[in-house]
């Protein structure tokens, strides 16, 4: 199934599906109708998430990739029995979360020490540490450095609800609701968990603020 291939020029367009712009949930249901180009609009549209999303919660890119497309692979195979009763993001990402906490589960013992890659951008800059900041000294690089590193390797720390909560509202930029339909749990409960996971930080990192 060429399911990450890019769509090409004929490919499913938006635009092109009708008046107004649909839906990613009334695009899901002409994947479920057998409409391959719209499967891959799906794909082209929410990669570059989903491995975002798998690499914060796996700290490893081949696995992310790996992750990514088993989602893709499962959002493909549950195409016959789709339903649009809530969000496509809510209902991808509840597969996403689901792939993700099975493999954290599974690797516990064997996940390495969280690490930065030297070509990887900064959350907060964009920019990488092997091409610095041009207006950093090397002193305030390395200090930049030792924060992200004590971020990430804190967030890896929580406990795996919060972990999942602080990634999809902080890296998703998912808004109270959506984590709380992934989740399954109410907003109030929601807003309650990520108060904690960000007190934790705050008082963990307070070194860094």
């Amino acid at each position: 199934m060429a399911a990450t291939t890019p769509p090409s020029p004929a490919a499913f367009s938006p635009a092109a599906a009708g008046a107004g712009a649909p839906s990613d949930a009334d695009i899901m249901l002409r994947v479920k109708a057998g409409d391959e180009s719209a499967f891959d609009y799906l794909v082209q549209k929410y990669r570059r998430p989903l491995v975002s999303f798998m690499y914060r919660m796996a700290r490893n890119a081949t696995v992310a990739e790996d992750l990514a497309q088993e989602v893709f692979l499962r959002v493909y195979r549950s195409r016959e029995s789709y339903e649009a009763s809530a969000k496509f993001t809510t209902w991808l990402y509840r597969i996403a979360t689901n792939l993700a906490v099975n493999h954290a589960r599974d690797t516990r013992h064997e996940r390495p020490e969280v690490t930065v890659s030297l070509d990887e951008p900064d959350d907060d800059t964009g920019t990488t540490f092997e091409l610095p900041d041009a207006n950093l000294t090397a002193e305030q690089a390395m200090v930049r450095r030792e924060r992200l590193l004590a971020i990430r390797s804190k967030v890896e720390a929580l406990p795996e609800q919060q972990r999942l909560a602080v990634v999809m509202h902080k890296y998703q930029q998912m808004d109270y609701k959506q984590i709380a339909d992934v989740l399954k749990k109410s907003e109030s409960a929601t807003k309650s968990l990520l108060f904690r996971a960000y007190e934790t930080l705050r008082e963990q990192l307070k070194e860094f603020l």
